[in-house]
């Protein structure tokens, strides 16, 4: 599976890694992913997502359905 958010669609960053002399070569910054397990009441189960953990603090704060609905993600298909 890709390193991608479930939800935000987050993916690595390209940027560059700077030495003491200044020198650059580039790196990527990968997302803070985490497997995460959320109680879906419509569906009254739980859903399993890959999520950012910026996902996560604002899943707690728009909640599942509208979160997944905002994002065009299907729940019934996960």
């Amino acid at each position: 599976m890709s390193r991608v958010c479930q939800l935000t669609g987050k993916k690595a960053n390209n940027a560059y890694a700077i030495s003491h002399s200044h020198r650059r070569t580039k790196k990527l910054q990968q997302v803070n992913l985490q497997w995460k397990r959320v109680w879906w009441p419509e569906g009254k189960r739980w859903v399993r997502l890959r999520l950012s953990t910026k996902a996560i603090k604002t899943l707690e704060r728009k909640g599942l359905s509208a979160f997944a609905k905002e994002a065009g993600l299907d729940l019934n298909k996960l």
